[in-house]
């Protein structure tokens, strides 16, 4: 190798694809383009050495974020939630069509959303499309403006602007994406199951839990499923939170259906029956559910059912949680974990046995993967130069504070959990002491198929 390295990294520990290793990784151009044992020799323009409870992670990859700029900036912004995902090791994010106003449903929408990113991100976006009833002449120019797919709801999604897809119209939107070879992303609860479930009663968290009952979640994945099998469309079923899904949904990738399963941090951290009634900040949509279910979400990640975790991080503002009266039927469902997600899952991971390799694997290569990204989510030659120096020894009690997102709100508050992140690079540059100081912002804006 003659040509000089911008960057050489080595670490007694790095997480590769097909294990762990020491190695010595050398950089160039933002590249990859060295993976080899220790090699002290090699020299170039900045040369780290991990410390020895340190270790060299791909840059994580969360495919489910909602940024919400602009129309409701004061949720959330490009800003300060790509800063949130940089202290917390994501070195890439991809943007969900809503809550921005406009939402994302069409190619005017989406220059709008990137006119408005840039120059504002820590790390790298991409922007998911949207499948509303009325836009399914959008879809084609979506797709080739380089969305990384279309997201939809069975249901009301919770902002008018955005409002849910229809059986016929959901048939037709997915024959359309079977033709581009698109995915289609589904929050997938059936409103006429939730209709008819029992009302939200205040601030008991088991009434709300009523109110949101797995068989809404079971019906609606069998819809998906068997439209996805007559359709021959790729589906992705949003952050999973009922366990009885399971079985279906291994009998249909059994039978060659092209279906795919995310989970997130919460549904694999808390457990219904330790949530305090009037907490609304543990509020989502699907609901957290019990310690049982938790543990069949956490088997159907290890046995291949669920690919990978995302955080769904979904903010807003204090007011909107209403803390003031503690009422689940009142407060916006959602949580903010963007920055906590490698912590929160490897102190449970840890826990159970887990190793780090899987860990990383689901929330670095296989949402990469998911999302068509090539270049991402994984240490090797030819690759995106994104790393996430971790810390998996490090423990720290989460103080709200100290959270980068627009407003400090997580059920996460005074959690201990074990696992930090010292410093996170982005194209071989440490972009360490911008986060800390919001300094300079080097993320791209990217498209599908460019990285």
């Amino acid at each position: 190798m003659t040509d000089q390295l911008d960057l050489v990294i080595h670490a007694d520990r790095a997480v590769l694809p097909d294990g762990e290793a020491a190695v010595t990784v050398g950089v160039r151009g933002g590249v990859i383009v060295s993976v080899q044992g220790p090699a002290p020799e090699l020299t170039a323009d900045r040369v780290v050495t991990l410390g020895p409870d340190e270790v060299l992670l791909p840059g994580l990859v969360d495919a489910h974020v909602h940024i919400n700029d602009p129309g409701r900036s004061e949720w959330e912004g490009f800003r300060t939630a790509t800063r949130a995902a940089a202290a917390g090791g994501v070195t890439t994010v991809i943007d969900m069509p809503l809550n921005s106003i406009p939402p994302t449903v069409d190619v005017a929408a989406l220059e709008v959303k990137q006119q408005t990113a840039a120059g504002k991100t820590f790390v790298d976006v991409g922007f998911w499309g949207g499948a509303v009833p009325g836009n399914t002449a959008d879809l084609r120019p979506l797709h080739e403006a380089g969305v990384f797919g279309f997201k939809c709801f069975l249901l009301h999604s919770g902002v008018d602007e955005f409002p849910a897809l229809q059986g016929a119209e959901l048939e037709t939107d997915l024959t359309e994406l079977a033709g581009l070879d698109a995915m289609m992303i589904i929050h997938a609860e059936d409103a006429e199951s939730i209709d008819r479930a029992p009302a939200t009663d205040g601030g008991r968290y088991q009434a709300f839990l009523e109110s949101r009952p797995r068989g809404a979640e079971n019906l609606a994945i069998a819809e998906v499923i068997e439209l996805a099998r007559w359709t021959g469309a790729r589906v992705h079923i949003l952050h999973l939170s009922s366990a009885d899904a399971l079985p279906m949904i291994r009998s249909a990738r059994r039978d060659g259906v092209r279906i795919t399963v995310e989970t997130c941090p919460h549904y694999l951290t808390f457990a219904a029956e330790e949530i305090p009634d009037g907490a609304t900040q543990f509020k989502c949509c699907p609901p957290i559910r019990e310690s049982a279910n938790r543990d069949e979400l956490w088997a159907a990640l290890q046995d291949g059912t669920i690919a990978c975790i995302v955080s769904d991080h979904s903010p807003c503002t204090p007011e909107l949680k209403r803390f003031d009266v503690g009422d689940f039927g009142l407060a916006w469902g959602g949580i903010s974990s963007l920055q906590l997600g490698i912590s929160a899952i490897w102190t449970q991971a840890r826990e159970r046995g887990i190793p780090l390799t899987d860990v990383v694997r689901w929330m670095a290569q296989a949402p990469a993967e998911h999302a068509g990204l090539t270049t991402k989510g994984r240490i090797a030659e030819g690759g995106a130069a994104d790393f996430a120096v971790f810390a998996p020894e490090d423990t720290f009690t989460v103080d709200p504070a100290e959270l980068f997102h627009r407003n400090a709100i997580t059920p996460y508050a005074g959690r201990t959990l074990t696992g930090r992140v010292r410093s996170t690079y982005l194209a071989g540059r440490d972009i360490s002491v911008d986060i800390t100081t919001d300094g300079g912002r080097h993320g791209r804006l990217l498209r599908r198929g460019e990285a």
